[in-house]
């Protein structure tokens, strides 16, 4: 029924020891480094990039024209170029002073850091962009039987001075109202700050 097993040599055991310990070093990292993250950073941060900073975050374009490259380095060739300050980036990765980003598209590549700024800002309903007549609602307080300030497009992009979990105040040049986070690319769900 059951075969005896016997050991050939005693190196053999300490050889698979050994290795399972080499296996465990390899994971066990990345999970510390999961477990370290400060939960309080930032609603959507379940890790801290190298910076400091919840991964991943929200920021927004700086300068009008910024190169978005396959890789992070000067080396690796340009795959698109943003011309649009202000328009609204996720960063998904940290590389040295290079941040592996993804647009309101689902465009993913590498921007060198100092291309970035920390101003929060979103994109309206851009899943919305080819459905005629969809406007989004922009109140004068964070709750639907506040006035109506104005109806938006989808695409528009504004600033978001705060938001509380469920509304962000949002700016559109010279505007100013609250809109359904939900409604929002450049937020996350339930994401409070101000």
């Amino acid at each position: 029924m059951y075969q005896n097993f016997q050991l050939r040599s005693p190196f053999f055991l300490a050889g698979l020891v050994s290795l399972f310990l080499m296996g465990a070093s390899l994971v066990i990292p990345g999970q510390y480094h999961a477990a370290a993250a400060d939960p309080g950073a930032g609603a959507a941060g379940t890790m801290v990039g190298p910076s400091g900073l919840p991964l991943p975050r929200f920021v927004s374009l700086k300068p009008s024209r910024a190169n978005l490259r396959v890789g992070p380095g000067r080396q690796y060739a340009v795959s698109w170029l943003f011309q649009k300050s202000g328009l609204p980036i996720e960063i998904i990765q940290e590389y040295d002073n290079w941040r592996r980003i993804r647009d309101a598209d689902g465009a993913e590549g590498w921007i060198y850091q100092s291309m970035l700024s920390g101003k929060r800002t979103a994109i309206v309903a851009p899943w919305k962009k080819n459905e005629p007549k969809a406007l989004i609602s922009l109140h004068a307080g964070p709750d639907e039987t506040t006035g109506l300030v104005a109806r938006v497009e989808p695409g528009v992009i504004g600033t978001l001075d705060e938001c509380d979990g469920d509304w962000c105040r949002f700016k559109i040049e010279g505007v100013d109202g609250w809109v359904k986070q939900a409604e929002l690319w450049g937020a996350y769900p339930g994401e409070k700050f101000d």
